[in-house]
């Protein structure tokens, strides 16, 4: 008897254990970067079109509305170094990464809290927020693909779905 009751209780543990993951439907990827020897880099979500249309998607967002950059949990960004979006400043740490759309344009939103569901932004917690460049892209990308690349010395930030192009570039401090 007490063998069953062990066994049950084992597997009511192992269920409770893999709902965070079976709640998670979207495969999950991750951008890197080292930058002057220290590592930058970004885990998200990757949600499909699945013949929908960006525009459709995000175009439900409210005005100053915020975007997760993916899919199920917040995007997560983690910097070993003080880095500059342009005039912003962002500390080395850990930080969840959303996507604002204002009326002048997108910003990438750095906000202190991590590891939260990524419907569950908290403003007050933002730290800073850096403009996007808004291209549209010539062939359209079917999963939400972030991307860190070296440039001019620095780095930069991209996010690519459908036939949308948001970038950012940024430098070590």
């Amino acid at each position: 008897m007490k063998r069953t009751i062990n066994a049950i209780v084992v597997a009511g543990l192992m269920l409770l254990a893999a709902l965070p993951l079976a709640a998670q439907r979207n495969p999950r990827g991750t951008a890197n970067l080292s930058l002057n020897g220290k590592a930058v880099s970004v885990e998200y979500g990757r949600p499909a079109l699945k013949g929908r249309t960006v525009d459709a998607l995000l175009g439900q967002l409210k005005p100053g509305g915020v975007w997760r950059m993916g899919a199920d949990k917040s995007t997560t960004f983690m910097s070993e170094t003080d880095l500059s979006f342009g005039a912003v400043t962002v500390p080395k740490g850990t930080y969840s990464l959303w996507a604002r759309h204002d009326a002048d344009g997108w910003k990438l939103v750095f906000n202190k809290q991590h590891g939260q569901w990524g419907t569950e932004h908290d403003a007050a917690q933002d730290l800073a927020s850096a403009p996007l460049n808004q291209t549209k892209l010539g062939k359209s990308v079917e999963e939400v693909t972030i991307s860190l690349g070296e440039s001019a010395g620095g780095g930069l930030f991209s996010l690519q779905w459908g036939d949308l192009d948001l970038s950012a570039k940024f430098q070590a401090k």
